[in-house]
């Protein structure tokens, strides 16, 4: 399904007002379409979903699970080191608008929050979240070297100096982590490329 279709079908419950939901969905395709996003946009946006779909049986609140892969990266700046706070507040604002229950939107904002540290919650609908986001990692090694190069582009503003030993303690810290992946599906599915792909990368830094 196209994300402008998914994202319509989600709002339709909260609001029949076709030029809000229009108004929303430009400004999420405009923000992950910004020049400085190589990784972090639309097509993210879609591999997660195509994620997601593998285990909709298993989450129990798919369409708040879905606002939160549409708003997660919607504020998104290489510099920043608080774009999931400034993007749950964010979705906070554009929810209130479709007259969503307050709790839905607390909920959401929480799930966004949780993809800052992406550590295992209580709330299973989180850790399914959290590695759909992930599931990049645990991908072929050309489609791996083919992510590292966008996110490299994406922090283009570093020099080597800086980004290296940057990218080298983010890559550390998830092989520090028992398992990369919170979940039963995506564990078996993923953990033992990621970890493969993670230790070459460390390799080439």
């Amino acid at each position: 399904m196209e994300l402008k279709d998914r994202f319509n079908q989600l709002c339709f419950p909260s609001t029949k007002d076709q030029n809000l939901i229009d108004n929303l969905w430009l400004e999420i395709q405009t923000k992950y379409s910004e020049k400085s996003r190589h990784y972090h946009n639309l097509k993210h946006l879609q591999n997660m979903f195509s994620e997601l779909e593998s285990v909709k049986d298993k989450v129990s609140n798919f369409s708040t699970i879905s606002f939160s892969v549409f708003y997660h990266d919607v504020i998104y700046d290489a510099s920043s080191k608080s774009n999931e706070e400034k993007s749950a507040e964010y979705a906070k604002i554009r929810l209130q608008k479709l007259d969503m229950n307050q709790e839905l939107i607390d909920a959401i904002s929480n799930q966004i929050i949780a993809t800052k540290a992406h550590q295992k919650s209580d709330d299973q609908d989180i850790n399914y979240l959290l590695d759909a986001d992930l599931s990049i990692l645990g991908k072929d090694i050309e489609t791996y070297l083919e992510y590292t190069k966008k996110i490299r582009k994406e922090y283009s503003i570093y020099p080597d100096f800086l980004y290296k030993p940057g990218r080298k303690k983010v890559l550390q810290h998830f092989l520090a982590l028992e398992n990369i992946f919170k979940t039963d599906y995506f564990l078996e599915k993923y953990e033992i490329q990621a970890r493969k792909n993670i230790e070459f990368e460390i390799s080439l830094l």
